[in-house]
């Protein structure tokens, strides 16, 4: 297969239901928009790439039943991987998968914004991907810093969107990402 666009879908899994900081005021947005991106991507017969977090013990183990993906999406993966590391680029076999595959531009959705999203997308561009980061498809939740204050979900994903801009992503709406991989076909 020879795929110039691939869309990574990170971490868009079940396990993340069982975790005590998980708050689903946002998962009817972020799965309509993982949803669009997906079937945008095969319609346009861009692989889909699937990977999950897994550790040895809780929600995230796969004795678990937890590591399937996040209902109710739905994913026909081109390929799977499993990883263990915040980017989806370190001991999964994505990296030798994408090369082997052609890929030269990515286009990064899932879950968590700031951390395996973000993560990936700033180690997929130092190794010299041209990365489209889908913020609208990246799902995350509160998180209190070490002053006190909580971080609502749209101030993380604010704030990832200000640290990857023009340094390691494009930062794209659903329909951009498509509406740039048309601009390629057509090119």
């Amino acid at each position: 297969m020879s795929a110039d666009a691939v869309l990574i879908v990170i971490d868009a899994q079940e396990s993340f239901r069982h975790r005590p900081y998980f708050v689903a005021d946002e998962l009817p947005r972020y799965v309509e928009r993982q949803q669009a991106l997906i079937d945008g991507a095969v319609a346009r017969g861009v692989p889909v790439v699937q990977i999950f977090h897994v550790e040895d013990e809780g929600p995230f183990a796969r004795a678990s039943g937890h590591v399937r993906t996040l209902e109710p999406l739905r994913v026909a993966p081109a390929a799977t991987f499993e990883k263990r590391r915040h980017s989806a680029l370190v001991g999964s076999g994505l990296d030798v998968w994408l090369t082997r595959s052609g890929a030269r531009r990515l286009l990064i959705s899932g879950i968590r914004t700031e951390q395996c999203c973000e993560t990936t997308t700033r180690h997929a561009s130092d190794l010299g991907y041209q990365v489209d980061f889908v913020c609208e498809a990246t799902l995350t939740f509160p998180m209190r810093d070490a002053a006190g204050r909580l971080w609502s979900p749209a101030e993380i994903a604010a704030r990832t969107e200000l640290v990857l801009a023009g340094r390691f992503a494009r930062i794209v709406t659903v329909e951009a990402a498509l509406a740039g991989l048309d601009a390629k076909q057509a090119a």
